[in-house]
C-alpha cells in the first residue's frame, strides 16, 4: 500500500492530487532480499529494474499532497525508506507531510496509536481529497 501510493504520486504525478504512504518502500534496495530478489533478482543483476521501481527516485516529479507515515521500530519495511525519502523531499523542496510513530512496528498499532493514526489519515484526506 505505501510504496503503491509512493509511485503513484511520484511516477503518476499529473494524475493524482494526494496520497498517504504508510511504511512504504522507498528504495528496494532497502527491502529484504528474499522477497525482492524473487521479482526483481540482485541489485548487480538487474540495477535498473531497482531504480525504475524505487519511488526516490522520481520525487521531483510530486504535485500533490503527500502524507508519509511509518513507525521507527518497524522491521518489515525499515524506517531507513522514509529518511532516505524525507531526504530526497526536501532536496527538492517538495512540501510533505510526514508522521513517525517511536518504536511502534509495521503495524502501527498499540495503545492509543490506530486511534490516532487513523484520526491523522481522515484529516488528511478530508483537507486534501
Amino acid at each position: 500500500g505505501g510504496y503503491m501510493a509512493s509511485l503513484l504520486i511520484t511516477k503518476g504525478a499529473d494524475y493524482f492530487k494526494a496520497t498517504i504512504a504508510v511504511a512504504p518502500v522507498t528504495n528496494w534496495r532497502y527491502y529484504d532480499n528474499i522477497y525482492t530478489e524473487r521479482f526483481l533478482r540482485t541489485p548487480q543483476e538487474n540495477p535498473k529494474g531497482y531504480d525504475e521501481n524505487s519511488p526516490i527516485n522520481f520525487v521531483k516529479n510530486i504535485k500533490g499532497k503527500y502524507l508519509l507515515i511509518h513507525g521507527s521500530g518497524d522491521d518489515n519495511v525499515h524506517y531507513q525508506n522514509s529518511m532516505e525519502m524525507t531526504k530526497e523531499l526536501v532536496k527538492y523542496n517538495i512540501p510533505f507531510d510526514m508522521m513517525t510513530y517511536p518504536d511502534k512496528n509495521h503495524g502501527i498499532y498499540g495503545g492509543n496509536t490506530r486511534l490516532h493514526l487513523f484520526t491523522k489519515i481522515l484529516k488528511f484526506v478530508r483537507e486534501n481529497i
